[in-house]
C-alpha cells in the first residue's frame, strides 16, 4: 500500500510563492505517475501537474503553467510542486497521489487514473 503525506501549505498574498511536497511510503520507481490535485470550495478536485518518476517528463494544467513546477527527490520519496505567482483562485485544498502501470496522460492529471491519495494540506491566497 502505498502512503502519501502532503506538506507546505499555508497562507499568503497575492504574488507569493510556497513550496509543497510529498512524501511517498515506497521509492517513487514503484509508482509510474505522481500528481497534484486540488479542490476549491465547491469545486470539483482537478489536476495541477504531474511528474512521471524515474523519467522526468512533467505535465501540467493550462491554468498553471508558467507559474507551477513539479520535481521529484528520489533519494529522498519526495515529490514537491513550487508555486509561483499565486492567485486568489489558487485558494484550495492540494492533494498529491499515485498510479502504478501506464503512463502519464498529457496536460493536466487525470483523477480516475490515480489509485492512492494523500490526505491534502490547504492553500489560502489572499489578496
Amino acid at each position: 500500500q502505498v502512503q502519501l503525506v502532503e506538506s507546505g501549505g499555508g497562507s499568503v498574498q497575492v504574488g507569493g510563492s510556497l513550496r509543497l511536497s510529498c512524501t511517498i511510503s515506497e521509492s517513487p520507481y514503484s509508482t509510474n505517475c505522481v500528481g497534484w490535485f486540488r479542490q476549491g470550495p465547491g469545486r470539483e478536485r482537478v489536476g495541477v501537474a504531474a511528474v512521471y518518476t524515474g523519467e522526468g517528463n512533467t505535465f501540467y494544467a493550462d491554468s498553471v503553467k508558467g507559474r507551477f513546477t513539479i520535481s521529484e527527490d528520489n533519494n529522498n520519496n519526495t515529490v514537491y510542486l513550487r508555486m509561483d505567482a499565486l492567485k486568489p483562485e489558487d485558494t484550495a485544498m492540494y492533494y498529491c497521489a499515485a498510479r502504478r502501470g501506464g503512463y502519464c496522460n498529457s496536460g493536466a492529471p487525470l483523477r480516475h487514473l490515480y489509485s492512492y491519495w494523500g490526505q491534502g494540506t490547504q492553500v489560502t491566497v489572499s489578496s
